[in-house]
């Protein structure tokens, strides 16, 4: 069965964004972005609430629209052509491989895990993550850790006050000081 991810970059004190909703300090280097694009690549759904829809959809036209780099190119056609699924109330269009979500969290979730394929359903955005948490359907968090103390934003994880149990699956450190850990929830 299909697990539900949750991958983001953070700042080392559990911010995705700081309190001005700025992540610059997450740019990653060479290296983070090809992790980065490694796990899109092997993502078959990808899940996300309207303000991550509005960032990502740079990545929507065609190459000769944008002039990426070879790495940008290879991202922006492996996020083109994977499945995505907008939760939003304000949004009542959406660009390419895209679609408005039908129906709640929990049902979307269900019904995709219930496709075949062996690949994850990916959740983007800290708000729509924090909400797949408090239903504890998330299975895995992929956390790249920043190197920088923002004291404030928006969180990484839920606040719901409940404790869950992890599990380490993976680390790696980068050059850049960016540290990526991969757990498991423990049910």
């Amino acid at each position: 069965m299909r697990k539900v991810t949750y991958s983001l970059a953070l700042t080392l004190d559990g911010y995705i964004k700081d309190s001005d909703g700025s992540f610059d300090w997450g740019d990653p280097s060479e290296e983070v972005f090809r992790l980065a694009t490694e796990e899109v690549r092997a993502v078959d759904f990808h899940l996300m609430g309207r303000r991550l829809y509005e960032t990502m959809v740079y990545w929507e036209p065609t190459d000769e629209a944008r002039n990426y780099g070879e790495l940008e190119t290879e991202f922006a056609e492996l996020w083109r052509a994977l499945p995505k699924i907008v939760f939003s109330n304000t949004i009542t269009e959406v660009q390419g491989n895209t679609r408005i979500a039908e129906g709640g969290l929990a049902e979307e979730i269900e019904r995709l895990k219930a496709e075949p394929g062996e690949g994850p359903i990916a959740i983007g955005g800290a708000e729509l993550a924090h909400q797949v948490a408090d239903l504890d359907l998330v299975d895995e968090y992929l956390l790249r850790i920043c190197p920088v103390l923002v004291g404030g934003g928006t969180p990484f994880f839920s606040r719901n006050e409940r404790r869950t149990n992890l599990e380490l699956l993976d680390s790696r450190t980068f050059e850049s000081g960016v540290v990526h850990l991969r757990y498991r929830v423990l049910r």
